[in-house]
């Protein structure tokens, strides 16, 4: 696929949007990528690193081998993801601490629109498709829903499982990979691993997150060639059963004590604005829910009128 430099810039956006997402525990980076219209060409792209791919560097050299893994593409979205990562994660703490339901509402808006969005490409609606459409939101809710453990595990084949699920999760459209890792008591140790720069860890991390990356990536791109119907319909009801854990509005039922010392919420239940226990800016998080939505609607627009 040709492309041009101004291509790649926006291309880095969308990584930029996925990384300031992939922050956030309870929103996907899987779901900017779908509604960023870069989703499928992202699974293919990752699907390309295999056996052939070695063969074509061996016989043909690194421009062919790069050609055919789709490099310039991998290259400006994971770009934009780290540094998105790197340089927005202080300012998506502070909001999550300090301004969380504004923070919220923007996602709130954003998701719901996404979720029209990928509604309006399911082609086939049939008993079969609202069946999994039920399953999906209903499976998403349940995962909302889960208290995370509270031992927090470090051994070595722990923290391999918890980069290949959480990356798994990541990638899939509603359900988050920091939320994931938060569920399974990994989170901190991950986090204590990097600020520590335990290499070890860190590596153990990334090898499971490669090969959980490579391997669902395979399984994804099979379920859109064969079944993308359903796979379509699939996401949209994973998406809508997500929408609980990022509800704005929300009621702390047990809080924990965290490295510092301090009492962070624990289990949090979703309540309507008019039972919130302090302001719960119902102007702002509107507007704000209306900007997300929007948003998408805009993008929406760009891609069909590129197109």
């Amino acid at each position: 696929m040709s492309r041009a430099l101004k291509d790649y810039i926006f291309i880095g956006c969308k990584g930029l949007a996925m990384g300031a997402a992939d922050v956030v525990p309870g929103v996907s980076g899987g779901t900017i990528a779908f509604i960023s219209g870069i989703y499928e060409e992202l699974l293919e792209s990752i699907s390309n690193i295999n056996l052939d791919l070695f063969k074509t560097f061996k016989k043909e050299g690194f421009s062919s081998a790069w050609k055919q893994l789709n490099g310039n593409f991998l290259l400006a979205l994971f770009s934009g993801i780290f540094i998105s990562i790197v340089s927005l994660a202080k300012a998506i703490k502070w909001l999550l601490e300090n301004e969380p339901i504004l923070l919220w509402s923007f996602f709130f808006g954003l998701v719901l629109a996404s979720i029209i969005y990928i509604a309006k490409q399911v082609t086939i609606w049939n008993a079969v498709s609202y069946i999994l459409l039920i399953l999906g939101a209903v499976l998403a809710y349940y995962i909302t829903t889960l208290n995370p453990l509270i031992s927090e595990s470090s051994s070595p084949l722990f923290m391999f499982l918890a980069g290949a699920v959480a990356i798994c999760a990541m990638i899939l459209p509603g359900i988050s990979g920091s939320f994931i890792l938060v569920l399974l008591g990994a989170y901190k140790p991950i986090l204590e691993a990097i600020n520590n720069r335990d290499l070890k860890t860190i590596a153990l991390v990334g090898a499971g997150a490669f090969v959980g990356l490579l391997t669902f990536s395979r399984v994804l791109k099979w379920l859109f060639t064969h079944y993308k119907n359903y796979t379509l319909v699939a996401l949209t009801g994973f998406i809508i059963g997500s929408l609980n854990k990022i509800w704005p509005w929300k009621k702390v039922l047990t809080y924990r004590l965290n490295s510092h010392g301090e009492n962070v919420p624990f289990n949090e239940q979703s309540v309507l604005p008019t039972s919130f226990d302090g302001d719960p800016k119902i102007t702002f998080a509107v507007l704000l829910m209306i900007v997300g939505f929007s948003l998408i609607l805009l993008l929406e627009k760009l891609a069909v009128k590129k197109n």
